[in-house]
């Protein structure tokens, strides 16, 4: 196989990276992907088949998209081409799609390898169509996005989308490994260093080969431990893209950590957004707007608590204001949690669009002139704070509506309270 180091016309001898002296040469010694390539995952049973259908790989950096496809193009013997969507345009693609055409009577199929190619607008991805589906080329395209959110539907439904896992613990174990018995040199850190450079590569095998790299052409005194290693070594940002996926999936893993009553995870996650360089305010948002949705009435000072989070970040900023954040996360994670005013805003809602026009009964509207009391405007209201109870029990629905029960209240925190209330009411109210 044709090696990146071959392919960019380097001479033997001149310096390489790491990562690039470790690129697997077989499909066998890929790391953390075994879901793809072991006998009954789906590249290894395209393999056994000897059949290669064109392909998404959807992961996140440095999890080996680009050196699997170089390695099926190898193993099926397809000519393998790459191009990037962000370098490439309408022009570029003619040419591979022209080559493959050229290849393909002669005999020789050909892989097409599209790094980010959710780059492409839909117009150019349009433009693969004809050529995937009449075999002219193989398409492998790579991306670190959602391809549901980021590719066309009709290119979509012609690959299959494949994906990679961010590299484990015992996956960058490995290519630790590795390097160590390649250089014949052991890493000069202590375990808990050790550990520390998985946790700063944060499952990128790229981004960890080159720290490696880079402490294996250093000479030291003594093993590194943990501070020692973060002098040496700059502590990588958390891979956080604010305007897309990673945005919406942590947000979620927020609110639903939050609704599960599990405080810590919560804090963990508004924490990662944090240190990612997310808005405060966009996560103060999603906090009033849960303390609404899963707690309402169950905990009415929820909403107060998370609105006074909020007017606190504004006065006070980052990162003096953060703890306010922290202090509301805890707060909403605690509380009793119960949807019953969501879900009745939600009935309530159905029942209006349903209804259409109906006008309230004509008892409870005021008759502010003479010619509507005449026509019997207020006829017969009952006014609620006269009665004994202070409940009237009169019927507040349309006429012609039947009443109906939209709200109901769960058995926890202060919507006991509502729920003996509403049942009291319901006993006069049918009496």
């Amino acid at each position: 196989m044709t090696d990146l180091f071959t392919s960019a016309g380097l001479e033997e001898g001149a310096p390489r990276p790491l990562a690039d002296k470790l690129r697997p040469k077989t499909l066998d010694e890929v790391v953390g992907q075994d879901h793809l390539i072991a006998p009954d995952g789906p590249i290894g049973r395209m393999l056994s088949a000897g059949r290669l259908t064109s392909l998404i790989f959807w992961g996140p950096p440095g999890t080996g998209k680009t050196t699997m496809a170089r390695l099926l193009a190898d193993q099926t013997d397809l000519y393998f081409e790459q191009i990037s969507a962000v370098f490439s345009g309408v022009a570029d693609l003619r040419k591979c799609f022209e080559a493959a055409a050229g290849r393909r009577k002669t005999g020789k199929g050909t892989l097409l390898f599209v790094d980010e190619i959710h780059r492409f607008n839909r117009s150019q991805q349009d433009g693969f169509l004809p050529y995937v589906e009449d075999g002219t080329i193989i398409l492998v395209g790579a991306t670190t996005e959602n391809p549901s959110f980021e590719l066309n539907a009709a290119l979509l439904s012609r690959l299959q989308v494949l994906t990679l896992n961010r590299l484990d613990d015992e996956a960058m174990g490995e290519l630790l490994s590795r390097a160590e018995r390649l250089e014949e040199k052991r890493l000069p850190v202590t375990d808990e260093a050790r550990q520390m450079l998985h946790s700063m590569a944060d499952g990128d095998g790229r981004y960890l080969l080159n720290l490696t790299d880079i402490l294996l052409s250093l000479e030291f005194e003594e093993t590194l431990d943990a501070a020692g290693l973060l002098k040496i070594l700059q502590k990588r940002a958390p891979v956080y893209d604010k305007d897309r996926e990673g945005h919406y999936n942590l947000i979620s893993a927020l609110h639903k950590s939050l609704r599960g009553s599990d405080t810590d995870a919560a804090l963990y996650w508004m924490a990662r957004m944090l240190a990612g360089g997310e808005d405060p305010m966009y996560i103060l948002r999603r906090l009033v707007r849960f303390a609404a949705e899963d707690i309402g009435l169950a905990d009415p000072n929820a909403l107060v608590q998370a609105l006074a989070a909020k007017d606190a970040y504004e006065f006070l900023g980052s990162p003096e204001g953060d703890l306010n954040l922290a202090q509301a996360v805890i707060y909403l994670g605690t509380a009793p949690k119960s949807n019953a005013a969501y879900m009745a805003f939600k009935k309530a809602g159905k029942a209006a669009k349903s209804t259409g026009s109906l006008n309230p009964p004509m008892h409870i509207l005021n008759a502010p002139t003479k010619m509507m009391k005449d026509l019997g405007y207020g006829k017969g209201y009952a006014y609620d704070h006269d009665t004994a109870e202070g409940f009237s029990g009169q019927n507040y629905f349309p006429d012609g509506l039947a009443r109906e029960a939209f709200y109901g209240p769960k058995e926890r925190g202060f919507e006991r309270e509502i729920k003996k209330r509403l049942e009291y009411w319901n006993k006069l109210r049918s009496e």
